[in-house]
């Protein structure tokens, strides 16, 4: 039996070309001799779509899309993810397509109401078990929570059944792809099934859906696992006494490697479904905005990146020196403007107001807001978007300015703390050297004062 797992990347709201998308990719499917087509977790109008799903219009639109893949594939068996009105309910659902037709749909019946999920304020919860046959092989089907939920496992458990599919849209979390292993793993030993864990690929927002999709059998073995942070369709053989080889993606990437690969992915899914075009990105000669620097080199094309260095009188030469160092490692755009001349006319503006006053963080943060700024001028005239420095140790503790260094669109290390910021440097170094030594070396400095 030949099942495609098809890591698909959905965009939020975007049901018309999500559903062509989920149609081209079991065409696709169908022709490498796949007999079963499973998507990710709401595929067709992408993962969380929040308060759209409150939308009469919205639902009609997933409901009609769901109609137009199944009439579009009637040859083969097809897994959709989909949200669902039914009466006065809304569900999380999943439905079998085949011969043209929605053969039967399952209703999500764990909805996790934690961390960055939110799913009790939309859906209801289903109630009851789905099965179907496959050549004599009875699958059963969940969706995310519930293969982590007693409650749906010992439904199938009883009816014993020979797979489970599950459906997903996982966010990653450092480390979270072994837990997810452990899980299913034991999932599948206690209801003694092959367990399909199909998860969804893609940034939305502050999520990132890595992928990794895996199968696992009876006896807890992974027999398979699809690549991480890339769309792909894997049709792979389960249930087959005659086929003992499987595809083994390269699960011995390090933390830095994976989180890395998140954070480029989170960075080009933001920019490219929001349609910008260019990134302008405020260099000062530390680590955080080298970092991130490094980062989007490794996304985009160099043409669209723009590395501003605004300096001041308190901006070491080093800062300036190792600036122009990374500019030269990356071949980006680069602009620099002083803002000695806005900064004079700020304190002289505010002269008679500060009469008497000492220099404090006023003055301090005045820098901070007078780059910002600028930067923020930049985005606007060039359709481009401003990428956050401030990584989540300064932003948890307030060392940061407000309207200064927090401005952006995107707070690219939001969530990385500062430990992780010099790890994932000298992991993007052991790859080619793009972020100067000196700067990783050097303690980090506001260059906002005299010094002491």
């Amino acid at each position: 039996m030949k099942i495609a797992l098809a890591q698909i990347n959905s965009f939020v709201g975007d049901i018309e070309n999500n559903s062509n998308l989920i149609i081209k990719r079991a065409k696709e499917a169908s022709i490498r001799g796949a007999e079963l087509f499973i998507t990710p977790e709401l595929s067709i109008c992408g993962y969380p779509p929040e308060d759209l799903v409150l939308r009469e219009d919205f639902l009609d639109a997933c409901s009609k899309a769901l109609k137009k893949i199944a009439k579009a594939m009637p040859s083969i068996k097809m897994i959709v993810g989909h949200p669902l009105k039914k009466g006065s309910k809304i569900y999380n659902a999943a439905s079998l397509l085949f011969n043209g037709k929605i053969q039967g749909t399952y209703f999500k019946q764990t909805l996790p109401n934690y961390g960055v999920f939110d799913e009790n304020r939309y859906f209801e919860p289903g109630e009851k078990e789905f099965i179907f046959t496959h050549k004599g092989l009875k699958i059963g089907l969940l969706i995310c929570e519930d293969a982590w939920s007693v409650s749906p496992g010992k439904l199938l458990k009883k009816k014993s059944v020979d797979g489970i599919i599950v459906i997903n849209a996982s966010p990653y979390e450092i480390e979270k792809s072994d837990t997810r292993i452990k899980v299913i793993a034991k999932l599948a030993q206690e209801t003694k099934s092959t367990v399909i864990y199909l998860n969804a690929i893609g940034g939305q927002d502050e999520l990132i859906f890595d992928g990794g999709s895996f199968v696992v059998n009876k006896d807890a073995k992974l027999l398979h696992q699809s690549s991480f942070f890339k769309e792909e369709t894997a049709v792979i053989s389960i249930f087959s006494k005659t086929i003992t080889k499987y595809n083994h993606y390269k699960t011995s990437y390090s933390k830095e490697a994976h989180l890395y690969e998140a954070l480029k992915l989170a960075l080009k899914d933001y920019v490219v479904k929001n349609n910008f075009k260019n990134l302008f990105i405020g260099l000062s000669g530390g680590i955080d905005s080298a970092l991130v620097l490094a980062l989007a080199y490794d996304t985009f094309d160099k043409k669209n990146i723009t590395a501003v260095m605004m300096p001041s009188e308190f901006t070491a030469k080093i800062s300036i020196t190792e600036s122009r160092r990374m500019i030269k490692n990356t071949g980006v755009n680069y602009k620099e403007i002083s803002i000695q001349s806005i900064y004079k006319l700020f304190r002289k503006t505010l002269s008679n107001e500060f009469k008497n006053k000492p220099f404090d963080a006023t003055e301090e943060n005045l820098q901070a807001r007078i780059r910002g700024v600028l930067l923020m001028a930049l985005s606007n005239k060039f359709n481009g978007l401003v990428i956050s420095t401030s990584n989540k140790s300064e932003t948890a503790v307030g060392y940061s300015t407000l309207y200064g260094d927090m401005v952006g669109g995107f707070a690219l290390l939001k969530d990385v703390p500062k430990t992780w910021v010099y790890r994932l440097a000298h992991y993007r170094n052991s790859i080619s050297t793009i972020i100067p030594n000196e700067i990783i070396k050097r303690l980090p400095t506001a260059e906002l004062r005299p010094k002491m």
